[in-house]
């Protein structure tokens, strides 16, 4: 289904925690209630250096002619790196010396210094400034600061001072899915260079999963050749002329990921790999049906959610995930070698006779115990490769060998367990650090998770619990953020995800956590938002665009306009339809406006706008009479787990999104004034219904359907009860994918309700999603 104007979009996660830690996805954000303060002293660096000084003396001015020294291949190599970092940020462009003068920058690679493994010193006067380090690392670090303070509007102008800089952990991360949606080159590479520009120095490639198996293994070619290609659902798995499947494929050959790894380390940045077990397997076992439980032919699925097929415990399928494991092993040199085993339903596990043999052969009491099994299997033969294991945190049951490594995603009582046994653990929490979630509630919001993790929220994240005892706070080696990708169909979704909210994790993971302070973070930002521009990062828009909340009075004839912005910022606003500047009306309380009004608002950092443009708003006694699904809130009740689902055609280009909740698809407008009212239109259409969800299958409470196609029902405040008014569905919409379903109100419903409207029926494979909902009076 297509045809449809207006708007961007949103994803989904395991839903089982989505639901049982949708509480928590509000609460303890970061708080910055008077918007940015700069601390005393403050640069604008992101992240905060461990240690500044201000001295006295005069600034040093870099221009184009100002020399870059640097002796030997090491220091030469990161002045080199500097000085394509410092262009490509916007600042001037310079030109690197051999040896050392006397005015200028400086590199300088010092064994002797006590630096660390990645700290650095800066030091700069008048005439010059120095970048000093142990290792090359740190002197990269050093380089990166120090492009920092000549761009982001600093003019080249650097004043005097002295920076002592180390991170507080050692493991600062992303991962990045590219099995659900895969990713160019290219673009990792831009991915990569936005993470060692903010210091982070752990990319996480996930790159096995249901959907797609994304790495060349030479000695099963059909993981590729089968595994990495699958049809989409709906009309995008459809030649739009011819009709014909349109597979979605793509994986990475063992020369590109070798191409990856060393661009990766030349930033110093780790690529540790993930191959995924025992679950996330689907196209893994489609390639090699022998692999899994069952004797159904597989496909690489083109749904989301959580899914039964598994691995099989067979000897030759621990042989045959040995096999895949010693190819990785000789491809990535990290130590770590990340296995998954998170979400692994054992559905298929408990029904197979063979694998209960296999469960008493090993002497595994149940299926936690065989996937433990597995999981000590696995960490002695990477053991034995000088490799560590490392997965989420549901290895921890069933037993987990010494030597693995958690990475806690299920909130972080996985992680302070683990740590508080003597594992190493990555802090990476659901409720934190899943970049897939949206940043802003913004209408504007590309596809990702159900639930809001907005900045504040990422920045005030600590990764070291506070019940940890003090002797095992050491395990905690950092943290990392997760972006996984089932509707981030383009790159231009994926930084819109990641960025800024990459900033607040890159500062959490060098900077102190006594130099942290979330206002502080907000007026430092503008000028990283000024390098990501000049570096082509297209950073979301979203948190630094306003938000309009407006309550009319119809028989008036106006409108209460309420303003917010989600950082903030200071507001400025029009309403004579003039340009928003930093001279326009600055916004402080709700406007009251006759209708029809225009307008216009956005946010302003000392003096400069933070978005691309201003945020815009037409209202008129008619546009206040409609809503679409995007305006009205779920339906209160029993089985909630609101989506922002893509459309799924046309196949190439932008699709229509749609908030649904896929238990129980109801809509509420709260507090809707029908006096004078005689109908409602509902514009609706249809999407494919692409989810499994394993074991919160029973949480549906779709209504049952009371004739042959279901019916559309408007009711009173809830979402069940008996209608106030209801409309049979057709078999199908029409030809462009929509309907306009047409409602008649009785007399005697006036005043203020609240509506719902709810479609009933199970209509899977498709699913009936309402676009607009317009009052029409008498």
């Amino acid at each position: 289904m297509h045809t449809r104007t207006r708007r961007t979009s949103l994803s989904l996660l395991s839903f089982a925690l989505a639901l049982s830690l949708a509480p928590l996805a509000h609460a303890n954000d970061a708080q910055a209630p008077d918007g940015p303060r700069a601390l005393p002293g403050s640069l604008p660096l992101i992240p905060a250096p461990a240690k500044v000084e201000r001295l006295d003396g005069a600034a040093f001015n870099v221009r184009a002619s100002t020399p870059v020294w640097a002796s030997g291949e090491a220091a030469q190599r990161v002045a080199g790196q500097f000085t394509t970092l410092l262009r490509n940020s916007g600042g001037p462009a310079l030109q690197i010396t051999p040896g050392r003068g006397t005015h200028g920058i400086a590199f300088v690679l010092d064994p002797s210094l006590k630096t660390g493994a990645e700290g650095y010193q800066l030091r700069s006067q008048g005439n010059g400034a120095t970048v000093r380090a142990a290792t090359e690392a740190g002197l990269f670090y050093g380089a990166a600061t120090l492009s920092q303070l000549l761009s982001g509007g600093s003019n080249g102008v650097l004043p005097a001072l002295r920076i002592d800089d180390a991170p507080r952990f050692s493991w600062r991360g992303l991962m990045l899915d590219s099995a659900r949606h895969f990713q160019s080159l290219d673009e990792i590479k831009r991915v990569l260079d936005a993470m060692a520009e903010q210091k982070l120095n752990t990319f996480h490639w996930h790159l096995t999963d249901d959907q797609g198996w994304r790495m060349e293994i030479k000695r099963y070619p059909k993981l590729t050749a089968v595994g990495s290609c699958r049809i989409p659902a709906g009309d995008g798995g459809r030649d739009p002329v011819t009709g014909a499947e349109r597979p979605y494929c793509g994986f990475y050959t063992q020369d590109q990921i070798r191409e990856v790894i060393a661009y990766a380390a030349a930033r110093h940045i780790q690529v540790i790999p993930e191959i995924d077990v025992p679950g996330h397997a689907t196209a893994a076992i489609a390639a090699y049906p022998e692999l899994g439980t069952l004797d159904t032919p597989l496909k690489p699925l083109s749904e989301w959610g959580v899914f039964p097929n598994l691995f099989n415990t067979e000897e030759s399928t621990f042989q045959f995930l040995e096999n895949v494991l010693e190819e990785v092993i000789t491809l990535f040199p990290a130590k770590y070698v990340h296995v998954g085993g998170d979400e692994a339903v054992k559905d298929q596990w408990e029904a197979s006779a063979r694998v209960q043999a296999r469960m008493r052969e090993v002497g595994a009491g149940n299926e936690m115990e065989m996937q433990s099994h597995l999981i000590k299997r696995l960490e002695t033969f990477l053991e034995q490769h000088h490799r560590r294991l490392i997965g989420w945190d549901e290895i921890l049951e069933g037993g987990l060998p010494p030597e693995a490594t958690v990475m806690s995603w299920r909130g972080t009582d996985g992680g302070l367990k683990a740590a508080s046994e003597g594992h190493d653990v990555v802090m990476s929490p659901v409720t934190d650090m899943y970049m897939d979630y949206l940043q802003t509630p913004s209408d504007n919001e590309p596809p990702g998770r159900p639930l809001t993790t907005p900045l504040g929220r990422v920045y005030g994240f600590e990764p070291v619990p506070d019940a940890l005892a003090r002797d095992k706070q050491q395990h905690i080696l950092g943290l990392q953020a997760n972006m996984f990708t089932e509707h981030t169909r383009s790159y231009a979704r994926l930084q819109h995800n990641l960025f800024p909210r990459l900033a607040a994790v890159a500062e959490t993971g060098w900077s102190p956590r006594e130099r942290r302070d979330y206002a502080d973070f907000l007026a430092r930002l503008p000028s990283q938002l000024q390098r990501w521009q000049a570096m082509g990062v297209a950073y979301a828009q979203t948190p630094f665009q306003v938000e309009l909340d407006s309550h009319d009075d119809r028989k008036a004839g106006t409108a209460t306009l309420a303003l917010r912005t989600p950082l903030n910022y200071e507001v400025r606003y029009s309403t004579d339809g003039s340009p928003v500047t930093a001279q326009s009306p600055r916004y402080s309380t709700p406007l009251t406006q006759p209708l029809p009004v225009t307008l216009q608002a956005a946010t302003f950092f000392n003096g400069q706008p933070l978005a691309s443009a201003a945020s815009r708003f037409e209202l008129s006694a008619t546009s206040l009479l409609s809503r679409n699904d995007q305006q009205l809130a779920m339906c209160p009740g029993e089985g909630k787990l609101l989506l922002r689902l893509e459309d799924d055609g046309p196949a190439d280009g932008e699709r229509a999104i749609f908030n649904v909740n896929i238990f129980n698809p109801c809509w509420l407008w709260k507090d809707a004034d029908v006096d004078g009212i005689a109908r409602l239109h509902v514009r609706a259409g249809q999407i494919p219904y692409y989810f499994q969800l394993a074991h919160d299958e029973p949480q549906r409470t779709f209504s049952p359907a009371r004739s042959a196609h279901g019916e559309m029902d408007v009711l009173n405040g809830r979402c069940d009860g008996t209608p106030l008014a209801t409309v049979k569905l057709p078999a199908k919409p029409g030809a462009d994918g929509f309907i306009t379903l047409d409602a008649a109100l009785p007399r005697s419903v006036k005043g203020t309700q609240d509506l719902c409207v709810r479609f009933t029926g199970d209509t899977r494979p498709t699913m009936w999603v309402l676009d607009t909902l317009t009052l029409v009076p008498r």
